[in-house]
């Protein structure tokens, strides 16, 4: 008998893995945590069915989310991950040489303890020590806290269940007090081939609340369409710069300074969703 992991991404559309091995099944209190290693992939994390992150093409989206602010900002110290459960942006931002600490906020403690037991390359960074866990609300958090960050990084889930707030205005212009005057903000913001509302919904969110809000893209085979939307909104600094002189230049597997420059170059059809 074969096993197959089916992400029912789209209405008429679906993404099937031939699964060597179902690792792990859980229900949390916010969503189904489960993990299967797959032919293809490798290891895949899914929340309530929908593929999180892979073994294969994680360091896309994890580079790109979070290495595009950290190096069009002069000089990030203090960072703010909302979500990111699996670890894989806090990798990224612990391990940028003007961090001196970041913070993760995430709501469901069972993907924290999942990805610590299925994704080492992940997880690692919770045991770093510029990183801190925290499991709280995120939102909450925000709200919480004033003028303190740099930059914040939104690596949510789709905007279903706890996560819809995270894509409201009301949101971002909490997420703008809580940085400094020249801080910036990232969100992952979905596929511009199935979810051009959602990005406008965001752009437009985001553009009350900074004075620059660009929209950038990167190539992450497993999420709906192959191409993905991030949205950043900054204060004062463009971000479609290198503005770090500490910015690291070869040590990734997708992230460049020049991809960096590139992945704002949007396609018409993107380009017209923000129009």
């Amino acid at each position: 008998m074969q096993l197959w992991a089916t992400e029912f991404q789209i209405p008429g559309m679906s993404l099937s893995l031939k699964v060597r091995q179902s690792l792990h099944l859980k229900k949390s209190e916010f969503q189904q945590v489960a993990v299967v290693d797959t032919y293809a992939l490798g290891r895949v994390l899914l929340l309530d069915g929908i593929i999180q992150t892979t073994d294969k093409d994680e360091f896309v989206y994890h580079e790109m989310i979070t290495q595009v602010a950290l190096n069009g900002h002069p000089n990030p110290e203090n960072v703010l991950i909302i979500g990111g459960g699996d670890g894989g942006a806090l990798r990224e931002v612990v391990g940028h040489p003007s961090v001196k600490k970041g913070v993760m906020v995430e709501i469901d403690e069972e993907v924290v303890k999942a990805s610590k037991e299925f994704f080492p390359q992940l997880s690692c960074s919770f045991a770093h020590e510029k990183g801190e866990l925290i499991i709280e609300d995120g939102i909450k958090y925000v709200k919480g806290h004033k003028n303190i960050f740099d930059i914040i990084i939104v690596d949510s889930t789709d905007p279903i269940g706890p996560a819809v707030e995270l894509f409201s205005a009301d949101f971002y212009s909490h997420a703008a007090a809580c940085l400094k005057e020249d801080g910036m903000l990232v969100v992952q913001s979905e596929s511009p081939f199935f979810n051009a509302d959602i990005i406008r919904k965001v752009y437009d969110g985001i553009s009350q609340s900074f004075a620059l809000t660009k929209l950038y893209l990167a190539a992450v085979p497993t999420y709906p369409g192959g191409l993905w939307s991030f949205t950043i909104g900054s204060k004062k600094h463009d971000p479609e710069m290198i503005n770090n002189p500490q910015a690291k230049a070869d040590s990734f597997k997708y992230y460049t300074p020049y991809v960096h420059r590139a992945a704002f170059k949007l396609p018409p059809f993107v380009q017209e969703i923000i129009l």
